[in-house]
């Protein structure tokens, strides 16, 4: 009985020295050192390679899809640029622009496999006002210059529509000839609009 007590008592000790706990233990004095963090130098070209940075977020580092708003700014540029076109004087009368009275729309960058591009589509209204000398006698006449919905690389193909505050009294002649005159404020529009491209891309 003494014997059987003494023989198992060997086997407990060499079980529990085989054990896995027991053989990590002794294990991790040979097991590889941990690494030692370092600081890395700061690489003026961004990534490293001589490349320049990629565009865009710093969580967008692949350049695979992100656009960023710009109404904001576009608005207010569009605003500044159109409300300046200043007047012009036609055979029979004179007419200005002085406000932006709609400018619904948006404006965007895009960035596609790091490479940038940008967008727009609005649609706008300015007001204007004007006089005409009709039946001998100057008249005042208000209204707004529609221009329908158009995007970014349209601006040739730009209309203009003639929409009068109060066109009571005049004759069907006098308006396509008013209207006429109108239309010659695409011109400058068109121009101020190149002009609001050529920012956009540079944004």
């Amino acid at each position: 009985m003494e014997e059987t007590a003494a023989a198992a008592a060997p086997t407990a000790t060499a079980e529990k020295a085989s054990s896995y706990r027991y053989w990590v233990r002794e294990a991790t004095g040979d097991a590889a050192p941990l690494p030692v963090p370092r600081k890395l130098d700061p690489v003026a070209n961004g990534n490293g390679n001589g490349n320049p940075p990629p565009l865009g977020s710093v969580w967008n580092q692949a350049g695979t899809w992100e656009e960023k708003n710009l109404n904001s700014w576009a608005n207010t540029r569009i605003k500044d640029l159109l409300g300046s076109l200043g007047s012009l004087e036609f055979p029979t009368g004179k007419a200005s622009v002085d406000e932006v009275s709609k400018c619904s729309g948006d404006a965007f960058q895009v960035t596609v496999r790091n490479k940038k591009g940008v967008g727009y589509n609005y649609e706008l209204s300015l007001r204007f006002k004007g006089e005409w000398l009709i039946k001998e006698e100057n008249k005042k006449i208000k209204g707004h210059l529609d221009i329908p919905e158009f995007s970014f690389g349209e601006i040739d193909d730009l209309e203009v529509q003639v929409r009068f505050s109060d066109d009571k009294g005049l004759a069907s002649d006098d308006k396509t000839r008013i209207c006429k005159d109108l239309k010659s404020f695409l011109a400058p529009i068109q121009e101020k609009m190149r002009m609001f491209e050529e920012e956009l891309k540079g944004r």
